[in-house]
């Protein structure tokens, strides 16, 4: 009885042992950095796209453009806390209104597309095409839309017709892609984001784009809208490449696959 007491005791040990090995390794292989190259195109600039050798595109579904905790799970270390968002009277009773449906009344869920942030917390992927004078953005999933960003220097026009997604000119900052947006539509066409965000016409915007590593891409989005804010703000999160991700036949206003949310309706 006694060796029988010791022999469950040593292969407890041995369990126990392996259990914290196993544990270790994990843990050290989830903190590992991805060391695969992040590739270039052949204007010398960070590439978004997919390749043939590694097809894919980015998934967004995670992030929020404000904290509603601590440290909150996909977020930019920058994001201030939901309480601090400076938001005027009305935009916050709009969004606090919007949140308790929970995003049923989101335009995006009946085929809108989305300016600003919304257009980055879409499934299905993200495809972002650099070519040259000019990026082009794609959403695969819900409107099924795409953005232009003029990247050959021009100024935005004086009085831009106002649009989903404005009028938006980029530049190079290193490997940052920055983008500078005017010339939206008000905001009972689109929510800037997926929490709801409110805007007005007045919304200016300054989105950052960048990829730290090779599975990871950092968006980063800065709000002006006098009109729906006491001060400028940031917020933003980071997107993951999904690996084989291509675009596929999805036409919202035929087939749309999230009609649950469409709620609210009556």
């Amino acid at each position: 009885m006694v060796v029988m007491k010791k022999t469950i005791k040593a292969l407890a040990l041995i369990v126990a042992v392996v259990a914290a090995a196993t544990a270790t390794a994990q843990d050290q292989q989830a903190a590992a950095p991805d060391t695969r190259v992040i590739p270039r195109n052949e204007f010398g600039h960070i590439s978004f796209a997919g390749s043939k050798e590694n097809p894919g595109n980015w998934n967004g579904l995670l992030g929020s453009l404000a904290n509603r905790q601590p440290n909150q799970r996909g977020n930019i270390p920058e994001n201030m806390p939901y309480d601090q968002v400076p938001f005027q009277d009305w935009a916050r009773e709009e969004h606090a209104a919007r949140t308790a449906l929970g995003g049923a009344n989101d335009p995006h869920t009946r085929c809108k597309p989305s300016g600003g942030a919304r257009m980055f917390h879409t499934p299905y992927g993200m495809e972002i095409l650099d070519v040259g004078d000019t990026v082009f953005m794609m959403g695969v999933g819900s409107p099924h839309s795409w953005r232009q960003i003029h990247m050959d220097g021009r100024a935005h026009p004086a009085n831009p017709d106002p649009g989903f997604y404005g009028h938006s000119v980029g530049h190079w900052e290193g490997d940052t892609l920055v983008v500078d947006t005017v010339g939206f539509l008000g905001d009972e066409q689109f929510w800037i984001s997926r929490d709801g965000f409110p805007h007005t016409e007045q919304l200016h915007t300054i989105e950052k784009f960048s990829r730290p590593d090779f599975d990871t891409l950092r968006y980063e989005l800065t709000i002006d809208d006098p009109g729906a804010y006491t001060q400028t703000w940031t917020g933003g999160w980071f997107l993951t490449f999904g690996e084989g991700n291509e675009p596929f036949d999805y036409l919202c206003q035929e087939n749309n696959l999230d009609p649950q949310r469409m709620t609210g309706t009556e």
